[in-house]
């Protein structure tokens, strides 16, 4: 298991937009992925699981993955969340 806690700094926090690609890229593995926020945790792959966390700008998330792809699962979410979800701020 790979775990690696990332710090959400885009503009809406993880909400609508930034959710999907969240989501789009979670499911690009095979792994099973989790996401947890203030002893929470969901799966990485729902979408109404992702957003019922109300991840705000400047939260601290923990990222989990399990399985084969498990380290470039990981390494995928934490850039796309450190390129704050590829938007212009």
């Amino acid at each position: 298991m790979v775990v690696k806690q990332v710090l959400v700094q885009n503009q809406v926090g993880l909400h609508a937009r930034p959710v999907t690609f969240f989501i789009q890229k979670a499911n690009e593995f095979k792994s099973s992925i989790w996401i947890e926020k203030d002893n929470r945790k969901v799966n990485a792959k729902s979408l109404l699981g992702v957003l019922s966390l109300g991840v705000a700008r400047g939260t601290e998330i923990t990222l989990s993955a399990e399985g084969d792809d498990e380290s470039d699962a990981i390494a995928a979410l934490e850039a796309l969340v450190e390129s704050n979800f590829e938007e212009a701020e």
